[in-house]
């Protein structure tokens, strides 16, 4: 069984893990808000045999130390290239789903120079008002009830109905996870959300990007993510159909065959 490794970086310690081809080529995976690396479950099976993958949980998340603060996306950027660093790795792919996807984001903008290609799934680029409000409503609601206050909501939007009812176990896993998320730092994510702000300069990616998202993910919306798409040079975009926000969960096979397909063009 591979051992996770802890990585100091300022206020807070990181939980990683490293397996499959030490001497293949690295990728490196960010999960959503409320999960955590063990989400990449089904990605990690399919790339081992190829690549050296390095996943780690976000701050505030998994087996990660949870600094006492809002954070904000310089945060998370820094905490992912710490990750690279701690494991020699000059230069990666990177593949993010959600807050993990807004942070490639972040890292294609403003540390270019450390990745390869990006992978940006079921994410957004900008903070509408109405995106801003509803994490100000779920922060009020774990404040005063725990995480466990906002898990059948969250579980709704993450997958399809037909999916959800057919895997039991794996939802049973993602609440688990869910719920051992601290507040304070899903709160301290949240914040960071709320500052979000990259489709400005999605003109200014250098780094080859696949924006993938699912036809029936209201969190970020498939027209959302297509213009994202469309305003960011040397991009391609994939829309999965019969697909939620945690696509690489809902529809494992095209997620795999999208990232796949994208990293070996």
């Amino acid at each position: 069984m591979n051992a996770r490794t802890e990585i100091q970086r300022g206020n807070v310690t990181l939980s990683a893990l490293s397996t499959g081809r030490k001497d293949g080529p690295p990728i490196l995976l960010s999960n959503s808000l409320g999960a955590g690396l063990d989400m990449w479950a089904p990605q990690r099976a399919a790339l081992e045999a190829q690549y050296h993958v390095i996943g780690y949980d976000t701050r505030g998340h998994g087996q990660s130390s949870t600094p006492m603060c809002d954070y904000t996306f310089d945060d998370l950027t820094a905490d992912a290239v710490a990750v690279l660093d701690h494991f020699n790795v000059e230069k990666a792919d990177y593949i993010g789903l959600s807050l993990g996807g807004m942070t490639g984001l972040g890292l294609g903008l403003d540390h270019a120079d450390r990745f390869n290609k990006i992978v940006c799934a079921c994410a957004r680029a900008d903070n509408p008002a109405p995106f801003v409000s509803s994490w100000d409503d779920r922060i009020a609601a774990i404040a005063e009830g725990g995480m466990s206050a906002i898990w059948n909501g969250t579980v709704e939007r993450w997958l399809t109905p037909n999916f959800f009812a057919a895997n039991p176990e794996l939802v049973e896993k993602l609440a688990s996870d869910f719920k051992q998320t601290t507040v304070a730092g899903y709160t301290g994510c949240a914040r960071a959300l709320q500052t979000l702000d990259y489709k400005r300069r999605l003109g200014d990616m250098t780094v080859p990007t696949l924006f993938i998202s699912g036809a029936d993910d209201f969190g970020a919306p498939s027209a959302e993510m297509k213009d994202m798409s469309a305003k960011t040079p040397n991009s391609h975009y994939i829309d999965i159909p019969d697909c939620a926000h945690i696509a690489n969960l809902n529809q494992t096979d095209a997620f795999n065959t999208a990232i796949q397909d994208f990293l070996e063009f």
